[in-house]
């Protein structure tokens, strides 16, 4: 049975019905910002053989989808197109210093969760990823305005130079700190902290954010490790 698609963002619902095409972007069906980083038009929601897709179609940007549950990520890079196959999933993405947010709701279940641990090219579901209490400081301090939302919508991400004065750490320690995160979530196979030819990635911050929020690797209940910091 064709069911029509929900999306929340903000605070504001939309419903797109089955031979409808949604986008969105910066000139969009759900204009998200004017922020100059992103695109006209980045992601399309649409109806084709019998059930949603959602389909990246700009050309730098991607985008972190998850299932309520964070145990099944996919990151959806430029071209690359998904089947919505949950009933609610969180969309987030980052532009510039900006990361993004919205929830997409359909009537409709194909999947059901069990126990995994498994991560397949392209979709990663989250094996135990063992962190230090210093490792879990630094992703909250960056994923703190991202954390503080209590609906899907916006969240800016703090340069390093704040995110180290935040914790009361010099850059040198904070990028040692972030250096030793990437490569951890990295071998375990998390796409988009390094780049080429063995180097992290640029945009390892707001990667690291979208991955950390979309899987529950942190969630608001953390805030409190940012406590412990203001204290010492």
């Amino acid at each position: 049975m064709d069911v029509p698609l929900q999306i929340e963002f903000c605070g504001e619902w939309y419903e797109v019905d089955p031979g409808e095409q949604f986008s969105v972007g910066r000139e969009a069906d759900l204009v998200i910002d004017e922020n100059p980083y992103l695109h006209r038009k980045f992601l399309v929601l649409q109806f084709e053989f019998g059930m949603w897709w959602i389909s990246n179609v700009g050309s730098l940007l991607s985008a972190t989808i998850t299932d309520p549950s964070g145990q099944v990520q996919s990151w959806l890079a430029p071209g690359a197109k998904l089947p919505v196959v949950f009933q609610d999933l969180q969309v987030m993405f980052s532009a510039g210093s900006t990361t993004y947010d919205f929830a997409i709701h359909t009537q409709t279940d194909y999947f059901n969760m069990s126990q995994v641990s498994t991560s397949p090219d392209g979709n990663t579901t989250r094996d135990d990823v063992h962190l230090t209490t210093s490792q879990r400081q630094l992703i909250v301090a960056l994923a703190e305005d991202v954390l503080r939302n209590a609906v899907p919508g916006r969240g800016e991400i703090p340069s390093s130079t704040a995110t180290a004065k935040r914790l009361g750490w010099s850059l040198t320690t904070f990028n040692r700190k972030l250096d030793n995160v990437c490569e951890k979530l990295d071998k375990l196979g998390v796409t988009g902290l390094r780049g080429g030819r063995g180097r992290l990635a640029t945009n390892r911050r707001s990667r690291l954010v979208e991955y950390a929020v979309a899987t529950r690797l942190v969630t608001a209940e953390d805030l409190v490790l940012l406590e412990q910091t203001d204290a010492g």
